[in-house]
């Protein structure tokens, strides 16, 4: 599965991710246009994120939440601050769409670990930071076993797994489950409601 990983993965990641945007370009241009009117013409979210080695790469998102502040100048909590197609758009997966240019850049791939923060990084055990081997996905076998509902021990085994059992069978077993959940709506994405967990080293 050396060729699989080392070449075939990102010759699919392209295509695919390409082959999805022209198919679900209406769909996105109409969720843009909506959030330039709720968000005031702020559309997408970037975040510097840790990639494949820990390489810094900024992932792209629909911007769900506004920037409502308090008269400190505090941002407010996050379901105060989700508009209503905000909320329709992460229970529809819609605002993971952008991600699919990362797939294009080669920052990311359909299918890995979830990119995480970098203030993770100096928290992880040895064992854990291994998830970094590979590219980040925009789903993975953590997101399609659990994800908010188990521990961060069990998702970075979880990905660790994955790292170490690549292959094309489990990268379509996890698009087809994680197609599966995003239309029964079970839990792909976190919500405002339910964010999740920050880590601190010991969940």
């Amino acid at each position: 599965m050396k060729i699989y990983k080392i070449y075939l993965k990102r010759l699919l990641d392209f295509l695919t991710a390409l082959l999805i945007l022209l198919v679900l370009a209406p769909v996105l241009i109409i969720s843009i246009l909506i959030l330039v009117f709720k968000n005031k013409g702020k559309v997408f979210f970037f975040q510097e994120r840790p990639g494949i080695n820990q390489k810094p790469f900024n992932i792209i998102k629909l911007k769900t939440m506004t920037d409502k502040r308090d008269i400190n100048g505090l941002l407010l909590p996050d379901i105060q601050r989700m508009t209503k197609a905000g909320s329709i758009m992460r229970k529809l997966s819609l605002d993971e769409l952008p991600q699919l240019i990362n797939v294009l850049k080669g920052e990311m791939s359909l299918v890995g670990p979830r990119p995480l923060l970098f203030k993770y990084i100096s928290l992880y055990s040895p064992e854990q930071l291994r998830r970094h081997e590979v590219r980040p996905g925009m789903t993975g076998w953590a997101q399609i076993n659990g994800r908010n509902s188990i521990s961060w021990t069990k998702k970075f085994n979880l990905d660790v797994y994955y790292v170490d059992n690549l292959s094309f069978f489990l990268d379509i077993k996890i698009l087809w489950m994680t197609f599966l959940k995003v239309v029964k709506s079970e839990g792909v994405n976190q919500t405002a409601e339910r964010p999740m967990e920050a880590f601190n080293g010991n969940n």
